[in-house]
Order: C-alpha cells, then structure tokens, then sequence
C-alpha cells in the first residue's frame, strides 16, 4: 500500500512517500512560504495539488496534527465529525491545528474516494493517570475547558520507545524508557512498560524544558509580573514565552545550538549560562521520571539535537546514574515520525479493509 505522509504547517507542507508493509521509502519533498508575497502558492489547496502532479498511485494519506485534546486516543479515519473535533481543538493549537487541517481539507478535494487518516501528537500521551495531567487550579477548568496536560511529539517518543526495545531484544512490555526529543522544541516521556505515564510538555508546547525559543517551565506569575511592567498584551506575552525565550533569549545570540556551543568554546558567559540551564532542567527531568517509574533500563535520545549534539548529550548523563548500580543504558535513536504516522495509516487501513 502506498501512503503519503503530510505534515502541514502554516506556511509549509511536508511530505514523504512510503510503500508498506515493506517500508520502502519511496519520495520526499517540501514546499515552502505557502500565503506568502510572491509565493506561487497562494494556499494549501495549491501546495499539495503541486504535490500530487508529482506522484501517482497514492492509496491513502496519514497527517500528523498537532492536538486532539481527550477526543482522540488512537489513530482515527477522517470524516465530518473529526474535522468538527480538529476544528474544536483550534483554540488549544492556534499556529498548527487549522494548519493541518487544511492539509486535510486540501486533500479531501484532490484525491476523492482515498481515505485518510489523522494522527495526533498527543494520542501518545493518553495514557498518563489522572495525577500526572491535572493541573493545581480549580477543578470546573478542567471540566469547562480542558485544561489539563496533553503533552506533544508522541509520535516521536512511540517510535523510539518501540525502535529501543527492537534494538534491546526485549518486550516493551518489560521495560522503563526515558525518552529525550532534543530539537528546537524539547520535550521528555517516561515510557513504562510500553505506555507513557508522564511527558514534559503540558496543555500547550511551551511547558517543561528550555527549548530554542520558548521559556519552559515559570512561575506562573513571573507572566503577569512581566506584563504589567513592560505594559504587554497577552499576545506580545505569547510571543515573548514562545519566539523570544528559551536558547536564543537567554544566550541574545541564537537558538542553534551548533552556534552556541562553538561560542561557549571560546568563552562565551551567557551561550554557556544558556547551555547550563538547558542541560540542568533536562537532568532534573530524566532523575524525576527514573524516580516514578523505580528506575529505567534506557535513556533515548533523539532529534536535532539529542542526535547530533555528543558533547551535550555526555554532559546531560555526566553524574546522573553515578549512584546506581546498574546504569541504564544511553542510545540514539534517529526519530522517524513520518514513518510512523504511515505504519499507523497502514495498520488502521488494514483493519478497515477487513
């Protein structure tokens, strides 16, 4: 079966091409600057029918979307009633959720008759006890609105937790994984026996760690003590929190790491203050998260960073396991979340079809 794989941002889609059950990749590619001036893609519409005159034999189409709130818990087949729900969650994912669905919609038009299939990034994290989600404020948010922690990139933290005990020669069903997506956005799982139990991020993507432009974890009234003083409305303070924070705000330098650590070299006080903090709060994650599941038998790393950057990596398990015993074991895994999203498609599409 043939799927194409669609990750529809706001100005940007994203796709590759697989052939399953073999996984044969077959085709990737990326179109850019969607709406903007002088862009030859005035929609997405226009984005994805470029896509299409390039490719043939499409079977069925797997999207990733950012938030499904508590509506979904696995992969679901698109139709009316869970575009009515991604349409819901509009509010909870503001920059990517009408994004993706007009991938969606986009697609409905130009392959009529090809079913697709929607893959949230906070299906993953379903399975976190009530305990770990909730938040401290009054119980009707949560029963009005859905406040609560949701948690993001559980496609990637599912795929290396399965690629971890693929590789470990053991049932994920017997294993405690501690899973670290480093990249712009960061976010930490604790995977217990194959089921996520607690994750980093929370209601949106800016909670947890120092990431490479949000802030992470704050006093929460650090946002208004910030806002009365620098007199800024609530949308000046999302951007302050999510594009001028995290690496970048804290090292006035940049949010790639490459450029901050070749800068911490030659001594450099605020890239490697910036780095500091970034290594420290993920520690303090990794030992929480060994700490509830009773141990782990594995730390993943993945993503830009989690895979590429050895020193940091070195530095964030410098110390950390010095107290055990048995240390568990530190592996890179490359994330593969398209590939994921297509197993899934597959997986539900098979199912259908009998």
């Amino acid at each position: 079966m043939r799927i194409l794989v669609i990750n529809s941002g706001s100005s940007s889609i994203k796709y590759k091409i697989f052939d399953l059950p073999n996984k044969e990749f077959i085709s990737k590619g990326t179109i850019e600057n969607i709406g903007e001036p002088g862009s030859k893609f005035k929609d997405h519409y226009s984005g994805l029918k470029s896509i299409l005159e390039q490719v043939d034999h499409i079977e069925a189409v797997g999207h990733r979307v950012l938030h499904g709130a508590e509506a979904f818990k696995a992969p679901v087949v698109v139709n009316d009633a869970v575009v009515k729900k991604i349409r819901q969650c509009f509010e909870m994912g503001p920059l990517h959720n009408p994004a993706n669905l007009a991938g969606i919609l986009a697609c409905k038009k130009l392959l009529p008759g090809i079913k697709q299939v929607a893959i949230f990034d906070t299906e993953f994290h379903q399975t976190l006890p009530d305990y770990a989600y909730i938040y401290g404020v009054p119980y009707s948010l949560y029963e009005k609105y859905g406040v609560r922690k949701y948690g993001f990139h559980g496609t990637s933290h599912q795929y290396v937790s399965q690629e971890a005990a693929r590789l470990l020669k053991k049932p994920i069903t017997s294993l405690r994984l501690i899973t670290c997506h480093l990249g712009n956005g960061c976010s930490i799982a604790a995977v217990d026996k194959g089921r996520c139990i607690d994750t980093s991020m929370g209601f949106t993507p800016l909670e947890g760690l120092l990431m490479g432009t949000r802030s992470g974890d704050i006093d929460p009234a650090l946002v208004l003590y910030i806002m009365r003083k620098e007199k800024l409305s609530p949308e000046q303070m999302d951007t302050l929190l999510n594009k001028q924070s995290g690496l970048k705000g804290l090292s006035g330098i940049s949010n790639d790491m490459r450029i901050l650590d070749e800068k911490r070299s030659r001594g450099d006080k605020r890239a490697t203050l910036a780095l500091n903090v970034f290594i420290y709060r993920i520690k303090k994650y990794i030992g929480a998260y060994s700490a509830i599941m009773g141990g782990c038998e594995a730390v993943i790393f993945t993503a830009g960073i989690g895979e590429n950057q050895k020193n940091v990596r070195e530095e964030i398990c410098t110390g950390i396991f010095d107290h055990l015993k048995k240390k568990p074991k530190v592996m890179v895994i490359p994330t593969n979340e398209e590939l994921m999203i297509a197993l899934q498609t597959y997986k539900l599409m098979l199912g259908k079809s009998k």
